[in-house]
C-alpha cells in the first residue's frame, strides 16, 4: 500500500479548497513545515502565492493556487 505523502496532501487540499495556512496544514496533515512544501510545490511549477494575514496582534501566511492547467 502506497502512503500519500504531506506534499501530496497539501497540494491536493489547494486544488480543493484553494489556499491552506501553516495552522490548518498542522491540524490537518501534521505538517509543521509548510513553508518547505510550499517551496518544493512551487520548484514543480504549481504557481503557489503567499499573502500575510492578521488575526489581533498575530501574523500569518496564508498560501494560494492561483487558477492553472495543472
Amino acid at each position: 500500500m502506497r502512503e500519500i505523502t504531506q506534499r501530496q496532501q497539501i497540494l491536493t487540499h489547494l486544488q480543493q479548497k484553494g489556499s491552506i495556512t501553516s495552522w490548518e496544514a498542522i491540524t490537518l496533515f501534521h505538517a509543521t513545515r509548510l513553508s518547505g512544501i510550499i517551496f518544493a510545490l512551487k520548484k514543480r511549477g504549481y504557481p503557489i502565492v503567499s499573502t500575510i494575514e492578521s488575526s489581533g496582534d498575530k501574523h500569518y501566511a496564508r498560501y494560494t493556487l492561483e487558477n492553472s492547467t495543472k
